[in-house]
């Protein structure tokens, strides 16, 4: 490391490499920080490892897909929006395609890709990487940057980008650094959840079905104040709760909840939004056909087996009868929750097992034009460690490139 750097980048994810090499290629001398002993530690992982990076969605309905504070990303997304990135990405050697017509990936579903690219751009465009370097410190005067404190030494300099994400995943080096630079230099940091995250129930019932998938699942908060907060996605039983890319989606909107009121009640259609008038259309048209059915198997091409019993067990329905044979208050009542089944949300696996943060730093204090602090020259925050979430879909990757993309400009 040398004593003075134009731009000092800290953190290797997606918007930290991205922001050096676009301030390299603009000729800044860039010192990029990663505590780490390799780059990109947590996109890496992203996807399970496949990286999705992006989605084909027009940067309005991209924008709206986060939901308030969406609107925050739109000069972001002007100037790197996800053909941009397929464009970059194509430049720099990786190939993309699009299999579904929506989801991008590298054609090599292998986040390595992605990483080796950027790490060989980073030195084609001269940026000194320090691995193993932790920024412990960022030093201001008169509300300038003045110098960066390493545990390599001190390092001059009058910008630093500060894309550390969020803490998700602390064992890939989430600490929460991102946050205590910003309250350092005056800036407000919103409160915090797990997102992404798979969620633990009250009901024991679930770890009979774990076997099982359920496409489409309509899951819903069960609150009147938040009746509107719904996902649509596949959904998966667990030994105490829920997962799959539904609840991955769902859990942004529920951990805050959790703080709140203690417990969640949820309702989930499993039967890809038939409601209870559909149902029985549906349960006298087989049963018609198929007079010596029992309700297992009525019901088993919308359901899996185990979860049938399951319900059935709870209104106390004999799954052996046939439909007709059921009380009617047993039977109106295994209509009642197979359309909406419900389940209480009592925790969640926390930021040991959550792919991306709720919360971070006030965008009211970031210039959305060009990622810099409203309070500090040379200060830029970009990616996940500000206030900006967003669903499953490459919606989070596209945010930290375009951010990255646009904090490495380095404007005024």
């Amino acid at each position: 490391m040398k004593n003075s750097y134009d731009l000092v980048v800290i953190g290797s994810g997606a918007a930290g490499m991205i922001s050096a090499i676009v301030a390299a290629r603009n000729g800044k001398d860039v010192l990029l920080c990663e505590q780490q002993e390799k780059l990109g530690p947590k996109l890496k992982a992203t996807g399970g490892g496949r990286c999705n990076l992006t989605n084909t969605l027009s940067n309005e309905d991209f924008m709206n897909s986060f939901g308030k504070n969406g609107k925050f990303m739109f000069d972001a997304l002007k100037d790197f929006n996800h053909q941009d990135l397929i464009n970059f990405l194509e430049q720099i050697g990786v190939e993309t395609h699009i299999p579904d017509g929506f989801k991008v990936f590298p054609v090599t579903h292998n986040s390595s890709t992605i990483i080796k690219a950027l790490e060989q751009e980073l030195i084609n465009v001269g940026v000194e990487v320090a691995y193993c370097t932790k920024v412990d410190d960022i030093v201001f005067e008169d509300n300038c940057v003045k110098k960066v404190c390493t545990s390599k030494g001190e390092v001059n300099t009058t910008n630093v980008i500060v894309a550390t994400g969020g803490l998700g995943y602390p064992k890939l080096g989430a600490n929460g650094d991102g946050y205590t630079f910003a309250k350092a230099s005056g800036h407000r940091v919103t409160s915090l959840h797990p997102a992404m995250t798979p969620l633990l129930t009250k009901e024991t019932w679930v770890a009979q079905c774990r076997a099982d998938t359920i496409a489409k699942a309509q899951v819903s908060v069960n609150i009147k104040k938040h009746k509107n907060l719904k996902k649509t996605g596949d959904l998966i039983f667990t030994n105490k709760g829920v997962r799959g890319p539904v609840v991955l989606d769902f859990s942004r909107e529920v951990t805050p909840l959790l703080e709140k009121y203690g417990e969640v009640p949820i309702l989930i259609n499993m039967l890809k939004g038939k409601n209870e008038e559909e149902l029985f259309s549906y349960i006298k048209k087989r049963t018609a056909s198929n007079p010596d059915f029992n309700i297992l198997q009525t019901i088993e091409t919308l359901l899996p087996s185990s979860v049938i019993k399951e319900l059935c067990k709870l209104v106390h329905a004999d799954y052996e009868l046939k439909f007709k044979d059921l009380k009617g208050e047993i039977r109106q009542n295994l209509v009642k929750i197979l359309v909406n089944t419900p389940l209480t949300i009592t925790n969640h696996l926390g930021f040991e097992r959550a792919m991306i943060t709720r919360g971070g730093i006030s965008l009211k204090q970031i210039n959305p034009r060009t990622m810099q602090s409203k309070l500090v020259q040379g200060l830029y925050f970009c990616g996940e460690v500000v206030d900006l979430d967003g669903p499953c879909g490459g919606y989070n990757l596209q945010w930290s490139f375009a951010s990255g993309n646009l904090a490495g400009k380095l404007l005024d």
